[in-house]
């Protein structure tokens, strides 16, 4: 056991100044706080005011990420009291700021694994330091080359799997002891970052191909052997490499891609949400998916499979499907289609005008989509003329506008309830506040993956689950758009971050039922809710035992 400075330095282990006069004369501690011993919750109050002191969020952030390397259970205890106001601070929004400034603002790694394609022999020390004898269950791991809207930050993006773990933890009680941010840093793209004398990664542009795809599989071997019960989850890898490392190792292990597969769970969730509002069903809608990079692809992966689930045979789905990029409406002979774009790819022959089909406008008039989700990153993309020509041909259309940060978002909310007069059914990517639109308040989902991946990640992680598959998936989904009340005027089309613990654990429960009935599990559980209940962890002092 730890003693003296070095155990005020391990913020696993650390109480400040709650650890009790006994527990300071056992362990090394006497004189070095001072006399008074405060409970967590008193720590916790003091916490909150130093917090609310700070003048900016990026100030704020700064003081949570300093307490979050001194002491974690104070830590999540101020967490989970303040979870709807500190997800945007220790997230998304305010981490984008943190990426850019952090080679400026670095002080501590903050117990990540950082791993150099330059010395892929360190792989497997590199794990074993950043772990510290600890059992890890869970890694959120990035290569930062597609962070959020913001492009490659190379090893800056390590900010995104810590702010990650840091939901999975408040939002789900995941043991924070038993998780590890981890960076592949493997050289960057961004000009900016390789100029600037202060940036803390390989100054090298990006190593692609064969040799990249050899680090990543010997990472996965490495962490694989060191923590045999872990669950892994990508995060923010580029357009390029997400599909193909997810469906190499889907299969193999324990695994699922967060842009892939958690943004289209929460999309699909409320999709499920907005029809269960409008009594319509999914097989009668036409879906339009502006953004066909990564998050793009893979919620509509998730809608076909959910098509197909409900009976839709696969070829007639695939034609509810357009997909609209840069270069207009994807057609099968549109160049530098990615692997996950060709079988959404339409021919030219289904269209008269097909030449004209170069923007959304001429696309929306031409499918009078009923669903129309927006990862593009182009901000004000969703015009008053797009949405008015949508509104037109379908009674409540489903518009998803879930680029972030706020200055990418495709539409606001506002303007989405008025130009369809109080019909459309929305979900935004970022926090947006009620609208009040002739009498009625209309709820603003928020399709926030925070709203899935704790639960899933949970009911993974205590059911001991083998995979990740498609029929997880879908039950996690039902479970989160079965959440929302479709009885109230204006109702959300999706359940409100403020409630993030109570529906994390009805999705984790969800999701190791699915996992033990199909025989997933690796061992033997008998009582899925009790299995669930035993897996969190709580943000209490427990009495720390001499060895």
């Amino acid at each position: 056991m730890l003693t003296g400075l070095n155990l005020l330095n391990n913020p696993f282990l650390n109480k400040g100044t709650a650890f009790t006069k006994e527990e300071r004369a056992k362990f090394g501690l006497t004189g070095m706080l001072p006399s008074t011993v405060q409970t967590l919750e008193q720590q916790s109050v003091q916490a909150y005011g130093q917090y609310l002191s700070k003048p900016s969020d990026l100030e704020k952030r700064i003081f949570l990420m300093n307490l979050f390397n001194t002491n974690r259970t104070l830590f999540y205890k101020l967490m989970g009291e303040h979870l709807v106001e500190f997800m945007p601070v220790v997230y998304d929004p305010v981490v984008a700021d943190s990426i850019e400034q952090y080679n400026e603002i670095f002080l501590k790694p903050q117990d990540a694994a950082f791993l150099s394609i330059d010395d892929p022999e360190s792989i497997k020390a590199s794990l074993k330091n950043a772990a510290d004898g600890r059992d890890i269950r869970l890694i959120v791991v990035t290569d930062a080359e597609g962070i959020l809207g913001m492009g490659d930050w190379g090893v800056n993006g390590v900010d995104i799997a810590i702010g990650k773990l840091m939901v999975y933890t408040a939002a789900a009680g995941i043991n924070p002891a038993q998780v590890l941010p981890v960076s592949i840093d493997a050289g960057t793209n961004n000009q900016e970052l390789l100029n600037d004398p202060l940036y803390l990664g390989n100054r090298h542009e990006r190593i692609e191909g064969e040799t990249y795809y050899q680090f990543v599989d010997q990472f996965v071997s490495a962490a694989t052997d060191l923590f045999p019960e872990l669950l892994l989850h990508w995060e923010d890898f580029g357009r390029g490499n997400a599909a193909t490392i997810l469906e190499k190792y889907q299969d193999q292990i324990t695994t699922f891609n967060d842009d892939i597969q958690g943004t289209g769970i929460v999309v699909l969730a409320g999709v499920l949400g907005g029809l269960n509002i409008s009594g319509e069903a999914l097989k009668d809608q036409t879906i339009l998916t502006f953004g066909a990079g990564t998050a793009g692809v893979g919620i509509a992966n998730i809608l076909l499979d959910e098509m197909i689930r409900q009976g839709v045979p696969e070829e007639e789905a695939r034609n509810h499907f357009y997909q609209v990029d840069k270069q207009g409406l994807l057609f099968t002979d549109t160049e530098g289609l990615t692997p996950g774009q060709i079988p959404f790819a339409r021919t030219r022959d289904e269209f008269e005008n097909a030449a004209e089909l170069t923007n959304l406008t001429a696309v929306v008039k031409a499918i009078h989509p009923t669903i129309m989700i927006g990862t593009s990153t182009q901000p004000g993309a969703f015009t008053e003329e797009i949405v008015k020509e949508m509104a037109a041909h379908t009674e409540r259309p489903i518009i998803m506008p879930l680029s972030n940060p706020t200055k990418l978002a495709e539409a606001k909310a506002q303007d989405l309830i008025t130009w369809t007069d109080g019909k459309a059914l929305v979900g935004t990517g970022i926090p947006a506040a009620d609208v009040d639109y002739q009498g009625v308040t209309y709820q603003i989902g928020q399709a926030n993956n925070a709203l899935m991946y704790p639960g899933l990640g949970l009911g993974l992680i205590a059911s001991t689950a083998t995979r990740v598959n498609a029929e997880i998936i879908s039950q996690a989904s039902r479970a989160l758009g079965g959440i929302v009340d479709v009885t109230q005027p204006g109702a959300s089309i999706l359940p409100p971050v403020a409630k993030i613990t109570e529906f994390s654990q009805i999705i984790a429960e969800t999701v190791a039922k699915s996992v033990v009935e199909q025989e997933l599990n690796r061992e033997e559980i008998t009582d899925i809710k009790a299995a669930v209940t035993d897996a969190k962890w709580v943000p209490e002092y427990t009495e720390l035992v001499a060895e």
